[in-house]
């Protein structure tokens, strides 16, 4: 048994020095990879230990990034709901319109620390894409994205915001022709340029130290939730509920409530069309442990170990794999994980835009229609949180598509 599982050792205390959560995370890469990887975790180390290096980072997330964003009680879906309050972190109000910014800025600190220039990224929905060009362009370093074909079509908001701010959007047409294939040509340019190139993983994935690294810059949001409902409730909510699809705002919500046993802590991936093969992208809800992208975690699979194919109405959940601490979590009983379907998001998002003005990004709507229906079984005195992970605009267009309505229809 690794010191991540040890008995009476609280559930924060991980990973270990290996990079493992319990039996999951480590490291699996080439060989070309692990000098860079071993570089990053000093990088990391000396800068948690650089009052400096914390600094620049909180300045850069109250004046750049716009925090602390605020809690908001959405009072007309919770009178709809009938039962528990529902309240949400807002973070769709971020600069750049999720909580991606609040890692892109970490990491490309990091790089800088490093002297690496020229910086790499992986994208689904477009939000870490539009985040890690946002970076780039702030602090003058070179940005290449590589993007799934079929995403680039489904988000071509965020890539244009992206090529506006300086960086090269690099569309994949291998495989799928989303996150999937995004992120393997991106670990192929990382081993080619590893030298002057820094990769920004964009979630709670990938080989050790990232899913700490994400995680930690991403914890912003679950100590901010903290604070505000110690000073609105005088204590903690009961529920906290974010959508998972790699997991790096479920990360950062639920990491700062682990190790407090009497809030439930809910993640919600993408339930797709069915439960079929090929048909969800739910690895927690239906996978089994294998590696995946440098990590052993849950993972989408067939009985010889290759990746199966994934489906999501939202592209930022259309993955075959998840974090290897959402993985720990699962197999602890820590967090609890279910599925939402395509369906109930996308009339979840309808409901929320004209119930709360809010127009959430459909990953985020797969967690708001779990709250919603949560909500109505819980007691008025009762509070649940929801990560708003991102915003919705990005997503209008497609949902138009996948209603066969065009821009010009009332």
């Amino acid at each position: 048994m690794s010191s991540a599982t040890a008995p009476g050792q609280p559930l924060s205390q991980v990973p270990d020095q290996l990079g493992r959560f319990g039996q999951f995370g480590g490291r699996y890469v080439p060989e070309t990879l692990s000098a860079a990887l071993d570089q990053l975790q000093q990088a990391y180390d000396d800068a948690l230990a650089d009052p400096a290096f914390a600094r620049e980072l909180d300045d850069l997330l109250g004046a750049f990034v716009g925090r602390p964003t605020p809690l908001l009680f959405a009072r007309r879906l919770t009178e709809l709901a009938g039962g528990g309050q529902i309240y949400f972190k807002r973070e769709d109000l971020s600069h750049t319109g999720a909580h991606k910014i609040n890692n892109t800025l970490g990491q490309a600190l990091l790089a800088m620390r490093m002297g690496k220039r020229r910086i790499i990224a992986e994208t689904g929905a477009g939000q870490h894409g539009v985040a890690t060009a946002t970076a780039c362009a702030r602090f003058g370093l070179e940005c290449a994205v590589y993007m799934g074909a079929e995403d680039v079509r489904r988000q071509s908001p965020n890539v244009r915001t992206m090529r506006l701010m300086g960086a090269e959007v690099r569309p994949v047409e291998s495989g799928s022709r989303t996150l999937r294939d995004a992120i393997n040509e991106a670990m192929r340019d990382w081993m080619a340029s590893v030298e002057t190139t820094h990769y920004i993983i964009g979630s709670v994935v990938g080989p050790h130290p990232f899913p700490r690294i994400v995680r930690d810059f991403q914890s912003v949001i679950g100590r901010e939730t903290i604070d505000h409902c110690q000073r609105l409730f005088g204590r903690l909510p009961d529920t906290v509920v974010a959508c998972v699809g790699g997991g790096s705002n479920a990360a950062g919500m639920f990491y700062p409530f682990v190790d407090h046993a009497d809030v439930r802590l809910v993640g919600i991936e993408a339930g797709g069309r069915s439960s079929g093969e090929g048909e969800h992208a739910a690895p927690l809800s239906y996978g089994t442990p294998g590696i995946l992208h440098g990590s052993l975690s849950y993972v989408l699979q067939d009985t010889d170990g290759q990746t199966a194919d994934v489906h999501s109405v939202s592209a930022g959940l259309d993955y075959p794999g998840v974090g290897p601490e959402h993985s720990y979590w699962r197999d602890t009983g820590r967090v609890e994980y279910t599925n939402v379907t395509d369906a109930a998001a996308l009339e979840t998002f309808d409901t929320v835009a004209r119930q709360e003005g809010i127009l959430p990004a459909l990953e985020t709507s797969h967690a708001l229609a779990w709250a919603v229906e949560e909500a109505a079984r819980m007691q008025p005195d009762q509070i649940l949180v929801v990560c708003l992970s991102g915003r919705g605009e990005k997503d209008a267009a497609e949902i138009a598509r996948l209603r066969g309505q065009t821009e010009a229809a009332d």
